[in-house]
């Protein structure tokens, strides 16, 4: 068995304290403009520095990348310094700092935009309700995203983080790239499996590129993933493991799967036999670092996790309680807060966004 205290080595060397993580949450608590605010240093300072990873909310590279309002930005040098305060935070005793950047592609809508039409690789809506028709990108629009991932990597070096994290999961542009129901084109970027993953390589390698030129070997580039599509047409366990196996062949120091729960199976003939967490880990086989996450609550879920992972991340237990790993670490699990109450909300530093985000994901906890 894995102990959560074991120190882990990333594929660059980097080594992490332990094997616990705090996942990308969203919290909508930055200003209208993008920029960090002073509550948002005040929520990661309140709860980091227990763990060896701890991961920000999402920041889109450009202005039309943007998912929600109050979300972090990083398409322009003027976020360099909020972002340096933010991951100056986060760096608490030996906790490693990483941006999680995007684009959201067709997952915003014209109001977040400002009245500008969502882009996606087609002009096809999403299934989620209310959804817009987004409109399709052109090869020059697809090659400038290249490179305000890029950019946008430069300017999290700049601001002294850890790393970044590719934001490749939860329907959002690099997953719509990967998709066959967002994604109909039949050009470069489009149409065959191998097509279909051409914009994720061409991200992954660009971002990879900027570490080497810029001669910072320790920094950190992760990659998050979704195992699979509910819808149809949609990618598969089967194509998802393709994607893996290509993704733990590059430098990356770290991949990220997004689950629900973590031990959830699927149903898909010829892979209902293990959970797709295990499927993933195996096609790895050691290459990388795996992160696990989903419905993590208490130490056994945590080394049940860590089976088929080397890292598990806890979100919404974090949420609630901010000292919820210095409890654990300490033997001291019964004094985890375990609910929260609108009379904790501010005391705990708990946004509107991250309120929402815990009762749309575990409505259970929270008492009214």
């Amino acid at each position: 068995m894995k102990q959560l205290t074991e120190q882990v080595r990333l594929r660059n060397g980097v080594v992490l304290k332990n094997r616990l993580a705090i996942p990308p949450m969203t919290t909508r608590m930055s200003y209208y403009d993008d920029t960090v605010t002073g509550d948002e240093i005040a929520y990661y300072g309140m709860r980091t520095g227990d763990v060896g990873l701890f991961i920000t909310g999402v920041a889109h590279i450009q202005p039309n990348g943007r998912g929600w309002t109050g979300e972090l930005g990083v398409y322009d040098d003027k976020f360099i310094p909020g972002l340096s305060k933010l991951a100056a935070t986060i760096k608490q005793n030996g906790t490693k700092a990483v941006l999680q950047i995007f684009h959201a592609g067709r997952m915003s809508d014209s109001k977040t935009l400002e009245g500008e039409q969502p882009v996606a690789p087609s002009a096809i809506a999403s299934e989620r309700e209310g959804s817009e028709v987004p409109r399709e990108l052109t090869n020059e629009e697809i090659e400038k995203i290249i490179e305000n991932f890029k950019a946008a990597t430069v300017r999290a070096i700049k601001a002294g983080f850890d790393g970044i994290e590719l934001h490749g999961a939860n329907h959002y542009l690099l997953h719509q790239f990967f998709s066959p129901h967002s994604n109909r084109r039949n050009d470069q970027w489009g149409g065959s499996l191998e097509k279909r993953y051409t914009f994720i390589e061409r991200v992954v390698d660009g971002v990879l590129g900027v570490v080497k030129e810029m001669n910072v070997p320790d920094f950190i580039v992760g990659y998050r993933f979704s195992p699979r599509e509910e819808t149809n047409p949609g990618f598969n366990l089967e194509e998802t493991l393709w994607l893996v196996d290509k993704l733990a062949d590059k430098e990356l120091d770290y991949l990220h799967i997004s689950l629900t729960r973590y031990d959830r199976a699927t149903n898909i003939e010829g892979y209902t036999d293990k959970s797709m967490l295990q499927y993933v880990y195996e096609t790895i086989n050691g290459r990388l670092p795996l992160v696990s996450v989903g419905d993590i609550h208490d130490r056994a879920d945590l080394e049940a996790a860590l089976q088929y992972s080397d890292i598990a991340a806890v979100g919404i237990g974090v949420l609630i309680d901010p000292k919820w790993f210095a409890k654990l670490l300490a033997g001291r699990d019964s004094e985890i807060r375990q609910t929260l109450t609108l009379q904790d909300k501010d005391l705990l530093m708990i946004s509107n966004g991250a309120y929402a985000f815990i009762e749309m994901k575990a409505p259970h906890l929270l008492i009214k």
